[in-house]
């Protein structure tokens, strides 16, 4: 009987520290911890009869960002102006823009700059 309690009550502790490694590192992920804060993520699908990019910009931080501008290189520039706490932005490259990298500002000296990335190629989807 003692030996059972024991298995027990250290499977309770386990289920106990796992659940709180998980809700710790989503919690991270769901409350943000600076004021100001900027994520980048340029995605690039090239197809054997075209390419589509798009760049998402999001406010990862408490606090809302202004002077928020997006360089997609190239002399390419878009300003989006404000951008609300936890709000994201999804743009597109103009016509005949190199898409090798994005670099987006805002006010306050922040920088967030990305390479664009591709999404992996499946058989039987479209442009594998």
């Amino acid at each position: 009987m003692k030996r059972y309690t024991a298995l027990l009550i250290a499977g309770v502790v386990a289920i106990a520290a796992i659940g709180t490694v998980v809700a710790v590192d989503i919690g991270r992920l769901a409350i943000p911890t600076k004021d100001h804060d900027l994520r980048v993520d340029p995605l690039i699908d090239r197809q054997s009869l075209f390419t589509t990019a798009r760049v998402t910009v999001q406010n990862t931080g408490a606090r809302d960002l202004t002077g928020v501008t997006v360089n997609f290189g190239g002399g390419d520039r878009l300003v989006i102006g404000d951008l609300a706490a936890g709000d994201q932005m999804i743009v597109s490259p103009p016509e005949g823009n190199p898409m090798e990298m994005v670099a987006v500002t805002a006010d306050g000296g922040l920088l967030a700059v990305g390479e664009y990335r591709e999404p992996p190629k499946m058989v039987g989807m479209m442009g594998s």
